[in-house]
């Protein structure tokens, strides 16, 4: 594990973490009593379940470095990192060994477009919405997500203190996320956001203060600013948005695994297994405030 996200986990073991919640509805059809038994399930291939995610994979989401060149930065198959240590917990459940999960590398926008999947399930931090529900099935919550705005110290956007006072700033997010869904419909910016095809350019862009700010999800704002852009700070994180916002496996449409993964979720949320591992992977610094 990196030691900066180290010490940023240590300082927020003393934060509350998010709340699980109560399940959160999914584009799942409900159960139809088909077999969750493992020799069953409905896989790409019979026998291995096959997990999709971006590349690079980032913490606090993945850790543990690296095992080969083709996996950047983080290699998602060492159970470190909140999603792969959720992925191996519900794999687990549905009867899969460690030798027996395969990872995927899955373009982000990809994962929940039209057409044949190449994975079981895909976790990437993908939100869940009615548009994307339309053409790929969503899991029940496993994150409930608020987002946040990254800015550098010392610049002229560091002083707002209202969602109002971002309007006039360049500010960036990654395409076809829901960070800039936020910019665009909650913030509504007099100029338009600049949008990256990967979160990586985007931090780039505010390391070179070409944008104002960057708009992620909470917990990676906290990795940004521990480990990606020096100097940079979490100016405020927004008000939860109606009806919520959260993080869903994402799977072939009309797939009935998605059944059995809610089933384990539910199992995972029921024993606090779900709770410990946000403890463990996404426990959260304090002093970031909510813009209104």
């Amino acid at each position: 594990m990196n030691r900066k996200l180290s010490l940023l986990l240590a300082v927020g073991a003393a934060a509350a973490v998010v709340a699980t919640g109560a399940t959160r509805a999914s584009s799942a059809p409900a159960t139809s009593g088909a077999s969750c038994a493992k020799g069953s399930l409905n896989l790409v291939k019979q026998g291995r379940l096959t997990i999709g995610t971006d590349n690079p994979a980032y913490p606090p989401w993945y850790g543990g470095g690296t095992k080969s060149s083709f996996w950047k930065i983080n290699d998602p198959s060492t159970g470190k990192g909140f999603e792969s240590a959720v992925a191996y917990a519900v794999a687990r459940d549905l009867g899969f060994t460690r030798s027996e999960v395969d990872w995927t590398y899955v373009p982000f926008n990809k994962s929940f477009a039209p057409g044949k999947k190449s994975f079981d399930f895909d976790i990437n931090q993908i939100s869940y919405t009615p548009q994307r529900a339309k053409v790929v099935d969503f899991s029940d919550s496993y994150y409930d997500v608020n987002q946040a705005i990254v800015v550098v110290k010392g610049t002229k956007i560091a002083r707002v203190r209202s969602i109002a006072g971002l309007k006039p700033f360049k500010l960036a997010a990654q395409l076809g996320t829901t960070s800039y869904d936020f910019i665009k419909s909650k913030i509504a910016p007099s100029q338009s956001p600049a949008v990256f095809p990967q979160n990586a350019a985007a931090v780039q862009a505010l390391k070179n203060k070409q944008v104002d700010g960057l708009v992620v999800d909470l917990p990676t704002a906290f990795y940004v600013t521990a480990v990606q852009v020096p100097k940079s700070t979490i100016l405020g994180q927004f008000p939860a948005q109606p009806g919520g916002e959260h993080f869903g496996m994402v799977f072939q449409k009309g797939n009935p695994l998605v059944a059995c993964v809610n089933d384990a979720l539910a199992k995972l949320r029921r024993t606090g297994t779900l709770a410990r591992l946000q403890r463990q992977w996404l426990a959260k610094a304090t002093g970031a405030p909510i813009l209104k």
